[in-house]
């Protein structure tokens, strides 16, 4: 089973379009998913905290805009 990261911070509406999607998207199935607030952590922030939302798969990233179909696609690319 694929381990799915989302690099994000609250009060970030693309951040929380993105975690709606990853709801919705048939290619989630099986995949655990991982939420990391970037604001914890000032390092990530300065990695990531133009590009958040940001997903993760091992060296694979996605970074934003993200939307439904490259979302898929992504995933299906990655995470299978």
């Amino acid at each position: 089973m694929a381990s799915l990261t989302l690099f994000m911070t609250e009060h970030c509406a693309l951040c929380e379009t993105v975690l709606d999607m990853l709801f919705t998207v048939p290619a989630m199935q099986g995949i655990t998913l991982n939420t990391i607030d970037i604001a914890l952590d000032d390092a990530l922030v300065e990695k990531y905290g133009e590009r958040i939302p940001v997903l993760k798969v091992g060296d694979a990233e996605l970074g934003a805009p993200i939307d439904a179909a490259t979302l898929q696609i992504w995933l299906q690319n990655n995470c299978q």
